[in-house]
């Protein structure tokens, strides 16, 4: 298989969909790697690099698309990638289409086999895919909120930690999965008062006998979410529902109570958010905007701000499926692998997942209806 990796196109993406580890491992299977030039240098990975794995470095971004038989990448394709798309082309990359509706009609009317990293899913409900970038994400979630909470980036002044005498600053997770619990470890170690909701009492009589006392958690309601966010110094988006269009949980009365210089980080905003008064993306050259006197920040792709960790993160996690679909072709590697199945959200022009289809008031058809007509 000929497995094409362009650079990513989207702003301030840094990322790239491929190692030199994994030039190596596909090409030792018997496989072709294109690679568009550059498309590793946001990374701190140069051409070099991937040719001595085995690569060939392309210039032209066209024909990385139009000679490859799988592509590989981090984000979703933006309008201008469009033109690209062809029956029977595999793309496996990050697509959150539940807010895209121009992309999945797009996938749908070029039949692409579109495969979301987002979607592939364990027997467990993990995400392993899914799962590094989020951790990425929690992470940089309190980095970037106490930078917005200094005064001179419009904040209301507060150190995370306080000092001996001054109490520290007020952070309210909302959502208690991978996203929130890696918020929490990294607010939790700044020394932060933290509040963590969920509707998963086990997962919260986890978190508290880990954190033995040290996190309130909070049962998610309107009524306990009212109240924690109105007094929060910082809130952090961590809603999911995989495939979905997020719930938009945190609603503009709530964020309307919350003190001017406060700050909200919607880490949601991949799958349309989840904070009412967020009704857009941001982008690492203009992160944050200003409504209510709330600091909003909204960026869709969080982790391209640490791109040399978040790649590699990414694809230790994604090699491996990559692999499965070169070697065995996608329509083999998909009917052996369930986990690989819940991530075909578009197949021969038809919605696959429903939380897609849901999203989009389309046709939801099952997978293996679509598989058998093929």
């Amino acid at each position: 298989m000929i497995v094409g990796v362009p650079k990513e196109i989207k702003a301030q993406e840094n990322r790239v969909a491929i190692t030199p580890a994994g030039v190596d491992a596909l090409v030792r299977a018997g496989h072709k790697v294109l690679i568009e030039k550059g498309a590793g240098e946001g990374s701190g990975i140069s051409d070099e690099s991937y040719k001595s794995a085995g690569a060939e470095i392309i210039s032209d971004a066209a024909y990385v698309w139009e000679k490859s038989d799988m592509i590989v990448k981090v984000k979703e394709p933006l309008p201008s990638e469009y033109k690209y798309f062809r029956d029977g082309l595999i793309l496996f990359t990050y697509l959150h289409l539940a807010p895209e509706p121009e992309l999945t009609r797009a996938l749908m009317e070029k039949n692409v086999v579109s495969i979301a990293y987002e979607t592939v899913q364990k027997e467990d409900g993990s995400l392993p895919l899914l799962t590094p970038m989020s951790e990425v994400a929690g992470r940089l979630a309190i980095q970037e909120g106490s930078i917005y909470l200094e005064k001179f980036r419009g904040g209301k002044g507060v150190l995370l930690s306080g000092v001996p005498g001054v109490p520290p600053a007020s952070i309210v997770i909302v959502g208690a999965g991978t996203v929130g619990v890696n918020a929490l470890k990294r607010a939790v170690g700044m020394g932060a008062k933290v509040t963590i909701l969920d509707v998963n009492v086990n997962r919260l009589r986890y978190l508290d006998d880990i954190y033995q006392g040290r996190v309130e958690t909070l049962y998610s309601n309107r009524f306990n979410l009212m109240k924690a966010v109105s007094e929060a110094d910082l809130v952090i988006g961590a809603v999911l529902i995989p495939g979905a269009k997020a719930p938009k949980l945190i609603t503009e009365e709530m964020v309307q109570a919350m003190e001017p210089g406060s700050v909200i980080v919607d880490v949601a905003i991949d799958q349309g958010g989840c904070v009412e008064t967020i009704d857009h993306p941001t982008t690492h050259a203009e992160p944050v905007f200003v409504k209510h006197g709330v600091i909003h920040y909204a960026v869709a792709n969080m982790p391209g701000a640490v791109p040399r960790t978040s790649t590699f993160a990414l694809t230790n996690a994604t090699l491996p499926y990559a692999l499965e679909i070169a070697n065995k072709g996608w329509k083999k590697a998909v009917m052996e692998n369930k986990a690989l199945a819940k991530g075909v959200n578009v197949l021969n022009g038809k919605i696959t997942y429903k939380a897609v289809a849901e999203a989009h008031n389309l046709p939801y058809t099952p997978l293996e209806e679509v598989l058998s007509e093929i």
